[in-house]
C-alpha cells in the first residue's frame, strides 16, 4: 500500500509540475525549435493520426514563426522501420524546408529524446509537440533537463484508446521520475554534436 501511494504520489506531481508548462499556439514565446515526439508510423509509410497531428503542429508553429526549426524525434532504429524520415516527408509536404528540419533518429523515449535535445542538438529553448495525455511528462522531462520549454497540445481528434494512453502515463510519469531523480539515466545512444541552429540536412540519410 504505500508502494502504490508512493506511485501514485509521484505521478500526481509530475502531472501537475508538467502542466504548468502547457500553452496555448498563441502564447508560445519564440523558440528555437519544436520537438515533435514520435509515435507509430505503418510499414507504407503512414503516420498513425497523432503523429500526422503532431507535425502539423509543429508546422504551424514554424509558419507562425514562433520556432526557427523542427526537430523530429523518434524510433529509427531498425532499417525496416523509420519514423523520422516519414515524419519530414510529411513536414516537407506541409512547406517546411528540408534544411529547418532536424532528425533524432535515436528518440526511443521521451526521456532519450529531451536528453538528446539538449546535448547533441544543443537545444536551449523549445515547444514540445505532442498529446495532452503525454505532455505533462515530456515538459517535466524537459525542465528537469534544464530546457526552457512548453508544450503545445496537438489534439486535432478524437484518438482511439484514449483511455488505455491516459492509464499507461502512470507508470511513465513514475519511470521519468526515478530516470531523472535516483538514477541520472543516460540516453540508449549520445554521438556527435549537431547544432540545431545549423542545416538540418546534415541528419538526413535518405
Amino acid at each position: 500500500m504505500f508502494l502504490l501511494a508512493g506511485v501514485l504520489a509521484i505521478d500526481r506531481y509530475v502531472e501537475t509540475r508538467g502542466s504548468e508548462y502547457v500553452v496555448e499556439p498563441g502564447s508560445c514565446p519564440d523558440s528555437q525549435a519544436a520537438i515533435v515526439l514520435g509515435a507509430y508510423v505503418s510499414p507504407d509509410g503512414r503516420l498513425c493520426d497523432m503523429l500526422a497531428d503532431r507535425v502539423k503542429t509543429a508546422v504551424e508553429l514554424y509558419q507562425d514563426n514562433k520556432v526557427q526549426k523542427i526537430i523530429m524525434t523518434g524510433d529509427h532504429g531498425k532499417k525496416d522501420y523509420d519514423e523520422v524520415n516519414h515524419m519530414r516527408g510529411y513536414a516537407e509536404k506541409l512547406g517546411v524546408p528540408a534544411e529547418d528540419i532536424f532528425m533524432d533518429h535515436a528518440g526511443f523515449s521521451t526521456y532519450d529524446s529531451m536528453y538528446r535535445a539538449r546535448d547533441i542538438f544543443t537545444v536551449n529553448s523549445a515547444v514540445v509537440v505532442t498529446q495532452a495525455f503525454h505532455l505533462p511528462r515530456a515538459m517535466y522531462t524537459a525542465r528537469a533537463l534544464g530546457i526552457e520549454a512548453v508544450g503545445v497540445e496537438a489534439d486535432k481528434h478524437i484518438y482511439a484508446g484514449a483511455g488505455y494512453y491516459d492509464l499507461r502515463e502512470v507508470p511513465a510519469r513514475w519511470k521519468a521520475f526515478v530516470q531523472l531523480h535516483l538514477i541520472q539515466a543516460k540516453p540508449r545512444f549520445l554521438g556527435e554534436v549537431i547544432p540545431v541552429s545549423g542545416d538540418g540536412r546534415l541528419t538526413h540519410d535518405n
